[in-house]
């Protein structure tokens, strides 16, 4: 019996350095970086490579200079590795749609759970909103979404659920609806966040020029905490009981939580 793969006739694609795209999709869930030299690339997204590479975590020495050119996200730093080296490295996310797209002199914010890596020509800079990072400069980035990637121009309302990021345009503000904010549980929702809502009663709103990437999807990626408050007393939102303060059940638990009670 051929221990070899069966080709042609609807049998698989296989692939070797040679065959495998430069800088391009193997397929749409899965991203060739044709790589000489050194990427940024988010733990855990390297599915397979050809050639010599070696991955070294943030903090390294000899990466001092490297970082401290490009990596300005202290509480991410745990969760990305340098690839340095030659050779082929596929990368993918759990069979999610998986994407790169060109910055020039450029000004990108995206969820950090999105972004699987990026060339050191741009800079990662942790946004004031949390849970996104923002990417400026020169170069290429890779990114996963829940379903294929929809652009849309400003002035703009997105579910938070869709948001990927937005490019050269300002950060959003939040945007509820009348009926969301009627009665006295609106009224709860809106100053305290807590409360379930859906794309129809809470969006995001973008206003300027710029461009607003949207999923085809009103689910986020399930991934795990990026960039998670240490779990340590006295840190706000660092845990429960830190304080010697039990922690209430259900919507009044999360307010606490908000608080860092």
């Amino acid at each position: 019996m051929s221990t070899h793969p069966v080709q042609g006739h609807g049998g698989p694609d296989v692939h070797d350095p040679h065959t495998l795209p430069s800088d391009d999709n193997v397929n749409p869930y899965t991203f060739c970086v044709d790589l000489d030299g050194q990427w940024f690339l988010q733990k855990g997204k390297m599915i397979a490579y050809y050639g010599r590479i070696d991955f070294d975590g943030i903090g390294h020495g000899r990466f001092d200079r490297l970082v401290a050119g490009n990596f300005h996200s202290p509480l991410h730093a745990s969760d990305w590795v340098v690839a340095e080296g030659r050779g082929k490295m596929l990368l993918a996310d759990r069979a999610f749609d998986v994407n790169s797209y060109d910055l020039e002199e450029g000004n990108l914010t995206i969820r950090s759970g999105n972004l699987l890596a990026f060339q050191p020509g741009l800079s990662l800079k942790q946004s004031i909103i949390p849970g996104f990072l923002t990417l400026i400069g020169t170069g290429k980035f890779v990114a996963a979404s829940n379903g294929p990637v929809v652009f849309a121009e400003p002035p703009v309302r997105v579910d938070p659920q869709a948001l990927v990021g937005w490019a050269d345009c300002p950060s959003p503000c939040h945007h509820y609806d009348h009926q969301y904010l009627r009665g006295v549980m609106g009224g709860l929702r809106a100053m305290t966040g807590i409360g379930g809502a859906s794309g129809e009663e809470h969006q995001f709103e973008f206003v300027g020029a710029g461009q607003v990437l949207i999923q085809s999807s009103e689910q986020l990626m399930p991934v795990a905490e990026t960039g998670a408050v240490p779990q340590q007393a006295g840190v706000p939102g660092g845990g429960a009981g830190q304080h010697g303060v039990p922690q209430l059940p259900g919507s009044l638990g999360d307010l606490q939580r908000r608080f860092g009670l």
